[in-house]
């Protein structure tokens, strides 16, 4: 790799982790309420610990423990943004693998010289209806290709798609019989 193309992946990593510095520190702001009157819920409502944790492959491979909260809702993931602001996750990035993942090793490593996201392409791209290897290409395209506008398009894609999806799921639902 040529000095001006070193020099310019460190000016986009470190713009890179400054939004996602930024960002995550201000989703987690206000959006703390929310996840401690969640996490209260859950406390007094469910036995066990309120959140889960997972072991996934982060950085360069480096392994993190995960933390979600235990709920199906979309609002499992508020935690989350404690990895983005420690710097152990993305705002944007390839999908949060287990360290023995296939994706893991071998020529699909490359996934790991970036941080995984909350969200990313295969987020945006109706990932419950994709093959695994599309997702993957998905991912791959990102790590060789990211920028900051192609995150900010991904950020804003992915609400409505989220939205989108929970639409399908409603009406794919058999209607109850009163």
């Amino acid at each position: 790799m040529t000095a001006n193309r070193t020099q310019h992946r460190h000016r986009t990593f470190d713009l890179k982790r400054t939004f996602d510095l930024f960002g995550g520190t201000t989703l987690l702001v206000l959006l703390a309420p929310l996840l401690g009157a969640v996490a209260l819920a859950l406390s007094l409502t469910r036995e066990g610990p309120v959140l889960r944790r997972r072991t996934r492959a982060g950085l360069h491979g480096r392994p993190f423990t995960m933390l979600t909260l235990r709920t199906r809702s979309p609002l499992a993931s508020l935690p989350l943004l404690l990895h983005v602001v420690r710097g152990e996750m993305s705002l944007v990035g390839p999908c949060p693998l287990s360290p023995g993942h296939p994706e893991c090793t071998g020529a699909a490593r490359r996934r790991l010289s970036v941080r995984p996201g909350l969200t990313g392409p295969w987020q945006i791209s109706d990932r419950s209806d994709l093959p695994w290897e599309e997702r993957e290409l998905l991912d791959l395209h990102y790590v060789d290709h990211h920028w900051l506008g192609m995150d900010l398009a991904v950020l804003a894609r992915t609400l409505p798609a989220v939205r989108r999806r929970r639409l399908r799921r409603a009406s794919a639902r058999p209607a109850r019989l009163a």
